[in-house]
């Protein structure tokens, strides 16, 4: 059989169609179970060439994800699922996940300097530079299929993009921070990791956008970029605070939250309103607390599912078929932390 439906999968792995079409798109609602059945089923029978499906390979892949840990929670959380999910999937064959000693070029091209020479598809974290996209152009021309993760590399010959939109987060962002400060007038803070990361100057673009046309009476400061550095989001945090007593907001657009938090902690007795990105053990306790008014999540679990899902389907074909639909940011309050795990 050359092709397959997405009935004669459910067929063969005695399930639903709805189930099936729930595993292969990474949807909630499938046990591991089933979706191990699922794919099992679809390697059996080869190729699912149903319009906006994934193809999959019909032999087991061996995958690596490039990811630079540091501080970040949710890189940790991120490389869990892709873990989770890979180990016992019958369509991968091994699945290494790659620390990087950083997040920029140098890190980047000894991580795929590194890449055995039997790898079949790459996922990729790093910054937007002259140097990173060289390096992926030279991974695809080798013929190893890229997808990047959580902030991308648009014009590169990548795959596909797994992630959020993350010039709407930002402008969500935005829509927030006036609801938090509504008739108040005043300075927004907004502190970012590197504007290296596409994600993280998409975000501040559209918080940027939204602020100029909708709140006026908001004056949003040069951005402070951290470098992702805890110490150096804390000193610049505690500067804002004890110089701007007109500070009604302070935008965290990536990692260095730590930081950011404790200063708001130490000197605030009636703190700014802080919005910042992914639910991670730590958010969760800080919006607990009342210490954090909104966590934007972009759900790391469901984005390194479908990270996986995704470098199969490009692997399996010699032009991307996946759609380049973004997962959709959640919008996280005190009162709506989802329950157990990120």
């Amino acid at each position: 059989m050359s092709k397959a439906t997405i009935p004669d999968i459910a067929r063969r792995a005695g399930l639903s169609t709805a189930t099936v079409d729930r595993a292969l798109n990474g949807r909630r609602g499938v046990s591991a179970a089933n979706r191990h059945r699922v794919l099992k089923a679809a390697e059996e029978l080869g190729v699912l060439p149903s319009e906006g499906m994934v193809r999959l390979p019909s032999r087991p892949a061996h995958l690596v994800f490039l990811i630079p840990f540091g501080e970040n929670s949710f890189m940790r959380d991120l490389a869990r699922s892709i873990t989770n999910l890979s180990t016992g999937l019958p369509l991968v064959a091994s699945c290494n996940i790659v620390t990087m000693d950083g997040i920029g070029p140098d890190a980047l091209e000894r991580a795929i300097d590194a890449v055995s020479s039997r790898t079949h598809g790459v996922g990729i974290i790093t910054t937007d530079h002259p140097r990173s996209r060289a390096a992926i152009g030279r991974l695809c021309d080798s013929g190893v299929r890229v997808v990047t993760i959580a902030s991308d590399l648009p014009g590169t010959p990548r795959s596909s993009y797994v992630g959020v939109d993350n010039r709407t987060a930002g402008r969500t962002a935005g829509q927030l921070m006036g609801m938090l400060a509504r008739g108040r007038t005043g300075k927004i803070a907004v502190i970012l990791g590197s504007r290296r990361f596409h994600g993280h100057s998409e975000r501040e673009r559209g918080f940027r956008e939204y602020a100029r046309a909708h709140l006026p009476s908001l004056a949003a400061l040069p951005v402070i970029e951290t470098g992702e550095d805890n110490r150096r989001s804390n000193a610049a945090t505690l500067d804002l605070l004890r110089r701007l007593p007109d500070l009604v907001g302070i935008y965290c657009v990536g990692a260095s939250r730590t930081g950011v938090v404790e200063a708001v902690e130490e000197v605030c007795a009636e703190r700014p309103s802080l919005i910042m990105h992914d639910l991670t053990d730590s958010s969760r306790d800080w919006l607990k607390r009342g210490l954090v008014d909104v966590v934007i999540d972009q759900n790391p679990r469901l984005v390194g599912e479908q990270a996986v899902i995704h470098l199969l389907g490009s692997i399996a074909a010699r032009t991307p078929l996946l759609s380049l639909k973004p997962i959709e940011p959640r919008i996280i309050l005190r009162e709506n932390i989802p329950a157990g795990a990120p």
